[in-house]
């Protein structure tokens, strides 16, 4: 059968420049001899088996509806890959398969942070507790969890699917704007042995194997597959050279049976292990000076890492400046993200009486990731600069019905049910250098001007371990759900079909939240006697930088008069522990007179200079400063709704190539329960009203497959990243100003509407043709409290911005795809073939802010593959070129970073079937 995929409107715009190097030169060469005329003329004579295929392409079909039905006769926008079109290119991960769908996108992050996006919807900062706005469906197993699909290689994969658009009334797990449905291939009774191994650049082995066949014959049968992927980085440690950015690192394996007992009962039953194991994924990017001035022309003087680099403690080290740092990558404390994962389902199908079918899918799922992080530099600052630990798992048990297709009505009902537990852990450390690194001009000047100062500043973050809030430093997550689904094909004439749906899905979500230090390090004593609530054991000195006196309790800033607070006189130091707690104060002052001798041999902290003083209270800023928001368990608001799914799709079938359709689905997203910095923050569920038209046809004598279809989404309450108001800032601070700060909210209004075509045309002998293309235009329509970006930070800015009519983050005006596959018969029983692909993306903005400095350039991106094999598969032997034009568009920037393109890739591509 042949592929057959979708995506954008035809995209417009200058395209990029290219460089075209010799290997690039080398592989353009064996595409020509691949076509050698000569050749062709000679073997034209035999019979051509590719150009007899070219009428099946109205053939094409979707398995992910749990029932296998001709593309052209759903009424839903979709689009089909087939795993033999992803092999023959080494499209494996799945930001490769999404260059090969239609209006479907993968976006640039690590392991946990990546996400799917479908119509431009979908680009999300990864909350824990959040819901995935793409479904990903594997072998009929849902995933709910982004860092499912991020980490792994596809292989073996017979077919891959995207449907857009709201989903659930069908099976599986509601979604609400699409779903990508990967389907492996299944055992047999049929012996085979397939393999692949390629050599490539960077030291690059990739291998896989499938074998399978009959274990007792028409009884039971089994498929292994396996795969293992090792590569260098493109991009070099230059703290330790073994180290390159971002390696690969991946062995999978996979076992399948398949029991069929009786005519009338089949099972299959499978079993996945990738087991743990780290790439570099964090890290891999590049800096660049930090903008003088914000976006207002006023000057930026804020503490940035060229700053603190240019500092005393840093430049003693003569053998790393600002330029080494600029140049490229050289840390010491950077860890490959850790990640592996497990997997097992039971699928059970019944053939009961009058054609129907009942289907049981049993399935778990687990996933580990783990990331130390670096700051970016060779000195000892963050031994961990944040990086969660996650133990992900969720159990899924689905049940199906299916009527016999045809008559006046086939439907398909079923119940889903769902348990996710994930703990997530956000942990950070400091090392000895972190006090010199973190500390303000003035705080670094006034420690670093004599001995004792310095040893201070060392020993203020020095070792200290925490789990950080961010947004908490442990999360104890449990989302369950359960629902009802059906949905019925109305034959209400020979030509007019009329879909139906409906799903109600109940959710109930909880989230248990802490924040707490693991380690006080080396200076316990510097610690706050109390943060919000909690005891952390030490005093409160507090240096009054204004002009008139203030009054301070426990470190911070209150109203006159407040009981326990203590005034503190302009440009003086005080300790400020509450005062009505005697046992408080004592234990406080107790600490300060332990610090004062520690650090500067005077017994007690009264008898220090003003001095001497001031720089305790620098170190305890600094401290403090970094510490942040602790506070005990807190469980944050559940979220319990039950949650409708719709969709009312008539299909006129105008002849029998050519069919119309039109469609409204409506899907929501759950709420998510949260804590923001302690306080429970729930965000409410996101709905989707989508209307599509569209068009289905064969032509050409049936050698052109031609889809499209208009379309239009309205978004309420959009889940993303927006300002909200810090009610523990605002609490602490109380002075009548309201804080803010960034969290996952809701945006009110977003709207997705555009165009969307493809096909795929074989009407030339040898040659298959697949192009796609899509006119998407994503914008909010209202957006009151945007975070501002990076580039309006100057004193006096807005806490947030306006940016209502802008287009969303991530989403590209135009995309589009195009790949070719062409065979030429050659020596009797080989062939010459060549294939590529062209991914266009238009340019996009890939800060969720909307940063200026974050705009994405349009590109291509093309892959290609020529190659020499036997017609039967025995054999086959390609060189494959991923990025063949070695394209440099950056992948994601900041206004002081960007995460470099991976440059062209050369391999060498041995397959056999036996």
């Amino acid at each position: 059968m042949n592929p057959y995929s979708t995506l954008r409107p035809t995209a417009t715009g200058a395209a990029r420049r290219f460089r075209l190097s010799p290997i690039a030169l080398a592989a353009a060469s064996l595409a020509v001899l691949a076509c050698n005329p000569l050749q062709a003329a000679e073997d034209d004579k035999k019979p051509d088996a590719d150009a007899a295929e070219a009428p099946a392409l109205g053939a094409v079909t979707v398995r992910s509806r749990n029932r296998i039905e001709k593309l052209q006769d759903v009424p839903l926008s979709i689009s089909v890959v087939q795993g033999q079109e992803l092999e023959r290119l080494g499209a494996y991960g799945i930001d490769a398969i999404t260059k090969r769908a239609a209006n479907v996108s993968w976006n640039q992050g690590n392991q946990r942070t990546s996400s799917l996006s479908i119509r431009g919807l979908g680009k999300i900062g990864q909350t824990e507790a959040q819901d995935p706005s793409v479904g990903v469906i594997v072998d009929g197993v849902n995933f709910a969890y982004n860092a499912l699909t991020s980490s792994f290689d596809f292989v073996d994969v017979d077919a891959v699917e995207v449907t857009r658009g709201p989903q659930g009334t069908l099976l599986g797990k509601n979604t609400s704007v699409g779903v990508i449905n990967i389907t492996t291939r299944r055992p047999s009774f049929t012996p085979s042995t397939d393999y692949a191994i390629q050599f490539s650049q960077r030291q690059g082995l990739f291998a896989t194997a499938a074998v399978g066949g009959p274990v007792v014959e028409d009884l039971l049968a089994w498929r292994g597959t396996f795969s293992a992927n090792r590569q260098q980085g493109d991009m070099t440690n230059a703290y330790n050279r073994d180290i390159t950015y971002t390696n690969t690192d991946r062995i999978s394996g996979r076992v399948q049976f398949l029991l069929t007992p009786t005519p009338d009962f089949n099972a299959r039953f499978a079993f996945e292990l990738q087991p743990r194991a780290g790439e570099t994924t964090n890290r891999r990017e590049r800096y660049t000076p930090t903008p003088a001035t914000y976006a207002n022309g006023s000057p930026n003087n804020a503490v940035d890492n060229g700053t603190r680099l240019a500092r005393r403690w840093f430049t003693q080290n003569s053998g790393y400046t600002l330029d080494d740092y600029y140049a490229g990558i050289n840390n010491d404390n950077q860890r490959p993200i850790v990640t592996g994962s497990r997997g097992t389902s039971a699928e059970l199908n019944w053939k009961l009486g009058e054609g129907h079918t009942l289907t049981s899918i049993t399935a778990y799922k687990d996933y580990h990731f783990n990331a130390v992080n670096d700051e970016g530099t060779p000195f000892d600052v963050m031994r961990n600069s944040g990086g969660f630990w996650n133990d992900y798992r969720q159990l899924s048990q689905e049940l199906r019905i299916s009527s016999r297709t045809g008559g006046l009505v086939d439907y398909q009902a079923g119940v889903f049910l769902m348990d996710v537990k994930n703990v997530a852990n956000y942990q950070r450390s400091w090392g000895n250098d972190a006090g010199a690194w973190w500390a303000s001009n003035g705080q670094y000047n006034r420690l670093d001007a004599d001995g004792a100062g310095r040893a201070l500043m060392a020993a203020s973050l020095a070792n200290l371990n925490m789990y950080y809030n961010s947004p908490a430093g442990s999360q104890n997550i449990r989302n369950k759900n359960a629902a009802i689904f059906a949905q019925a094909n109305w034959h209400l004439s020979e030509p007019l079909t009329l879909t139906t749906g409906l799903r109600f899905t109940r959710e109930n979500r909880s989230n248990e939240n802490s924040s707490y230090i693991l380690s006080n390090g080396s200076a316990p004593e510097l610690n706050p006697s109390v943060v919000n609530g909690v005891a952390l054991g030490g005093f409160d000195s507090y240096y009054n930088t204004g002009n008139s006196t203030r009054w301070v309790l426990n470190g911070n800033v209150v109203p006159a008069g407040t009981p326990g607070a203590v005034q503190v006189g302009a440009g003086q130091v005080a300790l400020t522990t509450d005062s009505t707690n005697a046992a408080a104060s004592a234990a406080a002052l107790a600490q300060a007179n332990a610090a004062a001798q520690r650090y500067f041999n005077v017994a007690t902290w009264a008898a220090l200079s003003d001095a001497q003083k001031r720089q305790l209270a620098d170190a305890q800023a600094i401290r403090k400063s970094q510490i942040g928001v602790v506070f005990n368990r807190v469980e944050a608001k559940t979220y319990n709704s039950t949650q409708p799914a719709l969709v009312i799709s008539p299909s006129w079938k105008l002849d029998r190539d050519l069919t119309a359709y039109a469609s409204y689905q409506h899907g929501e997203k759950a709420g998510i329960s949260q804590v923001v910095n302690g306080i429970s923050s729930p965000v409410k569920a996101e709905k989707t009203d989508s209307y599509e038209l569209g068009l289905k046809s064969v032509l050409l004598d049936r050698t052109l497959v031609l889809n499209a279809d208009v379309f239009l989404m309205n978004i309420k309450d959009y889940q993303q990243a927006v300002r909200v108001l810090d009610a523990y800032t605002t609490t602490l601070n109380n002075d009548g100003t309201n804080y803010w700060t960034s969290a996952t909210g809701n945006v009110p209004k977003v709207q997705v509407k555009g165009l969307e075509f493809d096909g795929v045309y074989a009407g030339i002998p040898r040659t298959q043709l697949r192009f796609s293309g899509a006119w998407n235009r994503a914008v909010y329509k209202s957006f009151t409290n945007s975070a501002q970006p990076v580039e309006n930070g100057w004193t006096g800015a807005p806490a947030y911005r306006d940016v209502s009519g802008q287009r969303i983050a991530g989403a590209p005006l135009f995309s589009a795809n195009v790949g070719i596959d062409y065979r030429q018969p050659a020596f009797g029983d080989h062939e010459f073939h060549t294939s590529a692909n062209a991914a266009y993306t238009s340019s996009y903005n890939s800060d969720v802010s909307l940063s200026s400095y974050a705009v994405i350039p349009s590109n291509w991106l093309v892959d290609a593959a020529v190659g020499l094999g036997a017609r039967n598969k025995s054999f086959d032997v390609s060189v494959v070129v991923k990025n063949l034009l070695n394209d440099d568009t950056p992948r994601s920037k900041t206004w002081n970073s960007y995460v470099p393109a991976v440059p062209r890739t050369v391999g060498i591509l041995f397959t056999s079937k036996l």
